[in-house]
């Protein structure tokens, strides 16, 4: 009875209703959380909207940036979401045994086979599958691994140099040199994942669109990720995925199927390995490429690395092996581009090396992995330019206990989505000198041992903790293999001198109108 009395009051008056229950909603997540004490955009405490929209523009980073310089060291940046800025945070957030985990920003990034989800060692959110997965393939990551995958590197970079060579060098044509550079980093992921490089220099292609794929979804991920909730109504329907895994849609997901069509090249090798463990004669001059690797932990670990789990290892490779490097291997180039006296410095480094027999004089004009670690000023060069632009643009969100805890003196509630971002903790002052904007290496090779060694603990760009990206050293053996074999074999030039690049943040900050010329260099001993 009233019901009935209720319902003709709301249906006369649902406008009213309707606002009161909006303001209602906003002023609850505005006051409710205890969390209004902390500044922000205005809009932030009362609607995840704003921070959708805001990841929608494509420059989230700078924005974030701003609101920190503006209000300090702990910014709002959504009803529930908290920014940190001080390093010191670092340890806090991110460090052992903490009891934080990722929050749902992460599962949007998820591959899908099948209609079923494929939890990779970056999207999972469960710290225990976590812990038993990277036990299985940590020892492919290592460092020590190295010496296994430089060949593979090795092997496309030659091909990269001489189609540069063939392409550009010899025609004067220009260059979209961060497309270019995606499409070597591409190819190394096909070497060292599948020892069959997958033709994107050979053919100067986007073979089967993987790349326009990855920038349409992570274009789709870094936004979305700000309310997760609506992948359940796109990407990640229930229903869609239902009508996947009984047959009635037969939607795979590009990255899965590229993957997927690469190891099945493999699959009576990867059988044998799985069955028996790798031979030592399997191996070769070329080195051990990954997917064997993956299966030489489901030989290990049986009850954990299965079919799919091996599948999803070399999706992760494809989705994160190949957007990151080409990232910071952009950074590199451009910034060294854009300083001529930064450029003219690296290359009396590198011309003194071979000179002093620190670097062979090899034929192709390549350096190798333990040669360039013996480049301290391109060293400073590749860690500043990963200072200035890294590849993570958004927050790296965690999950605050249920207890709450104490950051940095400030006590935040449980279930509160705290986070830091990379671009911001890499400039900051106290850390780097007053000096944070303006691209200079020198910091580097400057800094005493104590500031040097907070300056790398406040490097961002791989993530901290026990979810630091897990192929960090691969990246890294690209990045100082190809920039010093790069310059010692061009001159690099912008197409238009003085034109400066733009950046899309889509999670990752990649680079556009990066367009430059290459001539033949002759060094200068």
């Amino acid at each position: 009875m009233l019901l009935n009395e209720v319902l003709p009051v709301l249906a006369q008056y649902w406008p009213l209703v309707l606002a009161s229950v909006t303001i209602g909603w906003l002023l609850n997540n505005k006051f409710s959380r205890g969390l209004n004490k902390y500044p922000g955009h205005w809009l932030a405490g009362y609607t995840d909207w704003w921070r959708f929209w805001d990841v929608w523009g494509r420059n989230h980073q700078w924005t974030v940036i701003d609101l920190h310089r503006e209000h300090g060291d702990i910014v709002r940046l959504g009803p529930n979401v908290l920014s940190f800025a001080d390093p010191r945070a670092i340890k806090v957030i991110y460090g052992l045994n903490k009891g934080m985990i990722k929050s749902d920003f992460y599962p949007v990034q998820n591959a899908v086979s099948k209609g079923r989800r494929l939890q990779s060692l970056f999207s999972t959110v469960d710290e225990n599958y976590h812990a038993k997965y990277r036990r299985c393939v940590n020892s492919a990551f290592a460092m020590s691994s190295l010496v296994n995958y430089e060949p593979l590197v090795s092997s496309t970079m030659s091909v990269f140099l001489d189609k540069t060579q063939e392409l550009y060098a010899n025609t004067g044509d220009s260059c979209n040199f961060s497309q270019w550079l995606q499409y070597f980093a591409f190819d190394v992921i096909g070497d060292l994942t599948w020892s069959k490089r997958l033709g994107f220099v050979e053919e100067n292609r986007d073979v089967d669109g993987i790349v326009a794929f990855l920038q349409k979804f992570l274009s789709y991920a870094g936004p979305i990720g700000q309310m997760p909730i609506l992948d359940l109504f796109l990407e990640k329907n229930p229903l869609r995925l239902f009508a996947q895994r009984i047959g009635l849609s037969n939607t795979v997901f590009p990255v899965t199927l590229f993957a997927q069509s690469r190891s099945n090249e493999r699959a009576g090798q990867i059988h044998k390995i799985k069955s028996y463990g790798l031979q030592e004669e399997q191996g070769s001059t070329r080195g051990v490429d990954l997917l064997s690797k993956f299966a030489q932990a489901a030989f290990d670990h049986p009850e954990f690395m299965d079919d799919t789990r091996i599948l999803t290892s070399c999706t992760s490779m494809v989705f994160a092996g190949s957007e990151t490097t080409a990232i910071s291997l952009s950074s590199v180039f451009y910034f060294i581009v854009r300083h001529p006296q930064v450029y003219a410095k690296l290359m009396q480094e590198l011309d003194d090396a071979v000179a002093n027999g620190v670097v062979e004089a090899r034929s192709d004009k390549t350096v190798s992995w333990s040669e360039s670690q013996k480049l301290p000023y391109l060293d400073a060069v590749i860690q500043e330019s990963f200072r200035l632009h890294p590849a993570p643009g958004l927050n790296l969100e965690r999950i605050v206990p249920p207890q709450g805890m104490d950051v940095l003196g400030t006590f935040v509630p449980g279930g509160t989505i705290i986070g830091c971002n990379a671009w911001v903790l890499h400039r900051r002052p106290e850390v780097f000198g007053a000096d944070v904007d303006v691209f200079r290496p020198e910091r580097w090779i400057e800094a005493k041992p104590e500031q040097l060694r907070v300056m790398k603990a406040t490097m961002f760009q791989f993530g901290a903790g026990a979810r630091t990206c897990i192929g960090k050293n691969v990246s890294l053996l690209e990045v100082y293999k190809l920039v010093p074999s790069f310059l010692r074999r061009f001159e690099i030039e912008l197409e238009h001198p003085g034109a400066e690049w733009k950046t899309h943040n889509a999670w990752f900050v990649r680079q556009t109108d990066f367009n430059t010329r290459f001539r033949p260099r002759v060094e200068s001993l």
